[in-house]
């Protein structure tokens, strides 16, 4: 599967659009991350609990935009974007969607 946050592939000529496709997930913050990273924002640098839990959040959001882009016969997806938002105190949503494309090498 391609995907870019382009609204086209240099080397793929765009034959179908399939529609929009999406894929989310909600984190909440653990107790004891919160602590170190407590601790951490007194003395200053990356706060790699945060880092790394965002990541993942990303890399499964990122998953399930592709599946639901499979489910259409999709081969690619254009123009992805993420955005954040809070959905209660301390939780967040983080959804990556982009449009699903059928495509044919040039």
């Amino acid at each position: 599967m391609l995907i870019t946050t382009q609204d086209e592939f240099a080397d793929h000529e765009i034959t179908e659009t399939l529609g929009m496709v999406r894929g989310n997930t909600i984190r909440a913050r653990h107790v004891g991350k919160d602590i170190l990273a407590g601790l951490r924002s007194i003395v200053g640098g990356e706060i790699t609990e945060y880092t790394k839990m965002l990541a993942e959040s990303r890399e499964q959001a990122i998953d399930r935009m592709i599946g639901e882009a499979k489910q259409k016969g999709a081969d690619g997806v254009v123009c992805v974007r993420f955005t954040t938002s809070t959905v209660m105190s301390n939780a967040a949503e983080l959804l990556a969607y982009g449009t699903a494309v059928k495509l044919k090498k040039k």
